[in-house]
């Protein structure tokens, strides 16, 4: 099922509404939506797939036009049920009268949906939109829900009408799998939508060069041979001081929630121009998120192309190695979305990064491990107190990650006493024992309760 029509009549607004949370940005500047965004939705009793559109028809003053109508064409052409949304505060517009032929020529049924009608008192105005030929116009409010139920009944009716049936559930199927979730983050016009899209091999996200394309946090549902993936492409995240609107404010607020709630996140860098400020930025939400990470560096068809491949390699690995030194545990990754290159070991590496997280190291081995380290270089001294160890064990999280990052609870005489340089020592230990590429590992420290004496 697709939403349409044209900018600013809450297109995004409703789309929410029927997801049930905040997915679509919602903004009164027209043209803020630009990708198809799709999500699985069950209001009644039949489950159903709706899409949010870019608006159609407005000449917006940027180059995506063209791109949003096409899209919305593609949404269109494959759904089965057409919501075509009109604002009720408003006249009808040649832009409603134009979308409303095109709609008519189309095979496909379509449920004309009058917005921003939030007051009963006002319901007769949506009768001016007769004229465009459509049977039944349901009159709504997206942001303040009134007649959602009435709308949901008719989608119900529509759907049952054409033939889908409410999903039985089987005791006896397979269950399913969950996806790994995949956030493709970085600074903008690195490539990120134009990854997605090589690895789809699909327009599925616009591609431009003029930075800040892609604004929502973008869900596509994947699957590489039997393993199945949520992609979420996400807006490209500037320096607070130069983001120029509300809409770019929200765009960045979103793809920093998109680091929040993946399972493992792509780090995506221009190679050919290498690592900014900005780059180590977003590298350092992702290490505060504590997300395992894989550095993506792409436009690698650009490297110095006439060098030799194993050189171009080698002091590319040594560049980014220095600029992105805190998060050394990120294994790299050359690709080229343009030309489709080297996509597989980004999966590959994925694949390995999920195995390695789902093989803790057993308590009694890390004790033995932390004490030797403990042994062998002995924590500094503070005001003539130096930390001790007592007991170390690995965190059990009650709802874990697909790809949980290590997390080891160390029960010392005092907290304060461990250096923020000490516990790196130890971090290195444990990991030159056990590589766990592209997973961050982190200490939480439980100062050991001291019992008052008896008298």
């Amino acid at each position: 099922m697709a939403i349409v029509g044209r900018p600013n009549v809450g297109k995004s607004a409703l789309f929410n509404r029927l997801a049930g949370r905040r997915i679509s940005i919602v903004h009164d500047e027209p043209g803020v939506t630009r990708d198809r965004i799709a999500v699985d939705c069950k209001l009644g009793d039949i489950t159903f797939e709706v899409t949010d559109t870019g608006g159609i028809g407005a000449f917006l003053d940027d180059v995506f036009s063209e791109q949003i109508r096409t899209e919305a064409d593609i949404a269109m052409a494959s759904s089965d049920l057409i919501l075509f949304i009109v604002d009720g505060r408003e006249d009808l517009t040649p832009i409603d009268h134009d979308l409303a032929q095109h709609l008519h020529r189309s095979s496909t049924p379509v449920m004309l949906i009058v917005n921003k009608i939030d007051d009963p008192k006002v319901d007769n105005d949506a009768a001016v939109f007769s004229a465009l030929g459509f049977d039944d116009a349901i009159s709504v409010s997206a942001a303040h829900g009134r007649n959602f139920d009435l709308l949901t009944e008719n989608i119900d009716q529509q759907l049952d009408a054409l033939g889908f049936a409410p999903v039985a559930i089987d005791p006896d199927a397979p269950v399913e799998i969950a996806p790994v979730k995949v956030a493709i983050v970085g600074r903008p016009n690195v490539g990120k939508s134009s990854l997605i899209n090589a690895i789809l091999k699909d327009e599925r996200t616009i591609v431009s060069d003029v930075a800040g394309t892609t604004r929502d946090a973008i869900d596509v549902p994947y699957t590489r041979g039997t393993d199945p993936y949520l992609l979420i492409d996400t807006a490209g995240m500037r320096r607070k001081t130069r983001r120029d609107s509300s809409v770019e404010v929200f765009s960045a607020m979103r793809a920093e929630r998109s680091i929040r709630r993946a399972d493992i996140c792509l780090l995506t860098i221009d190679c050919a121009k290498g690592v900014v400020a900005q780059d180590r930025r977003i590298a350092r939400m992702i290490m505060e998120a504590e997300k395992p990470c894989i550095i993506v560096l792409n436009k690698f068809d650009l490297y110095h192309p006439d060098g030799k491949f194993r050189d171009r390699i080698e002091n590319l690995e040594e560049e980014i190695r220095q600029q992105l030194f805190f998060l050394d545990y990120a294994p790299l990754i050359a690709v080229s979305a343009l030309q489709g290159e080297f996509l597989n070991q980004i999966f590959k590496s994925i694949r390995r990064i999920k195995k390695t997280a789902s093989k803790p190291i057993g308590t009694g081995a890390l004790n033995r491990m932390l004490r030797v380290a403990i042994e062998t270089t002995p924590p500094p001294s503070k005001n003539g107190k130096r930390l001790k160890l007592l007991y170390c064990t690995q965190r059990r999280h009650d709802q874990p990650s697909l790809i949980p990052s290590p997390e080891y609870i160390l029960f010392v005489n005092n907290a304060n006493l461990l250096t923020r340089t000490y516990e790196r020592y130890l971090e290195k230990k444990i990991r030159a024992e056990v590589p766990m590429i592209g997973l961050p590992l982190t200490f939480k420290m439980k100062s050991r309760t001291v019992r008052p004496r008896k008298k």
